[in-house]
């Protein structure tokens, strides 16, 4: 299976590759973390308002590996045990 891609910081590498979008919810499946996120248009460039390139705001599904979410939510700049919805991200959809 291949996985997505998602990280808690504005990446430094590939900046054009990755789409920035808000945490919706998070769950389990199939042992893989579910992450769904609604693509935003980049800070600075109208806010929070849906990005006209990034499937016009429709939220994206993303496939990860229950390590890979532990590693990001521990990067998001919330207190332990806060949830990362809400919180801005950076993510590429690979597929599976």
């Amino acid at each position: 299976m291949n996985h997505d891609r998602v990280h808690a910081r504005e990446p430094s590498h590939h900046v054009d590759r990755w789409t920035v979008g808000v945490v919706e919810s998070m769950g389990e499946r199939d042992g893989h973390c579910v992450v769904t996120v609604r693509p935003v248009a980049p800070e600075g460039e109208a806010g929070d308002e849906p990005a006209e390139d990034a499937d016009r705001g429709e939220p994206v599904e993303l496939t990860l590996t229950l390590a890979v979410r532990d590693l990001f939510v521990s990067r998001l700049p919330i207190d332990d045990g806060e949830s990362p919805i809400g919180e801005r991200v950076w993510y590429r959809k690979r597929g599976g």
